[in-house]
């Protein structure tokens, strides 16, 4: 009987060790906005063949959307975010695509109002839609981190302030439409700050 009693016992604190977990363990979707800025080095023959196009101005300052769901509780979150941004400048049209896995530590600085700071990895898709060119895309990896505040603004919603930066490898062509190659597009880093609404079920 001794136990017996023992084992219902262990049973009955990991029951409520599990149920306290889960109560502390939020699942969380979101919406962002933000503006991206990026980095993009042009080849050598793109130079000369273009005149030295400015390509890092087609995203910079563009409008992004993007949505994120993930898991959340006191200490920190993980998440996965898709966002898309686009621009053009001077003849150069790229679109950027982002899908992230996130990870971020909290550090509390009031009652409802948290600082946060993590890791991303993920993949970064670079689409060149020039027009005049053909169309061509590149899927390169992404990686880097963001760093911000969290406001909890009831028990289901809370917005955010943040700040990402990633560094990537995506790479894209831009060749004249029946005609040859006339040099590439290397995405190396782009910077986005963004505000997000998140909402907790």
């Amino acid at each position: 009987m001794t136990r017996l009693n023992k084992l219902l016992l262990a049973l009955t604190v990991m029951s409520a060790s599990i149920a306290a977990h889960a109560d502390t363990t939020s699942n969380f979707a979101g919406l962002s906005f933000g503006q991206t800025s990026d980095k993009i080095k042009k080849s050598h023959a793109l130079n000369d063949n273009l005149d030295h196009p400015n390509a890092t101005g087609a995203i910079d300052g563009n409008n992004t959307y993007g949505v994120r769901l993930g898991q959340q509780n006191s200490q920190g979150r993980y998440y996965a975010t898709y966002d898309n941004v686009s621009g053009s400048h001077n003849g150069v049209k790229l679109r950027q695509e982002n899908l992230l896995g996130s990870y971020d530590l909290f550090y509390p600085v009031g009652g409802s109002t948290k600082l946060f700071g993590g890791a991303t990895a993920g993949l970064t898709k670079l689409t060149q839609e020039s027009p005049g060119f053909s169309r061509d895309s590149d899927i390169g990896y992404a990686v880097g981190g963001q760093f911000g505040v969290l406001q909890q603004v009831s028990q289901n919603t809370s917005v955010e302030l943040g700040y990402r930066y990633l560094r990537s490898n995506a790479s894209t062509e831009m060749s004249e439409r029946g005609g040859s190659k006339q040099g590439s597009l290397d995405l190396t880093s782009s910077a986005q700050t963004y505000l997000s609404a998140n909402y907790y079920f």
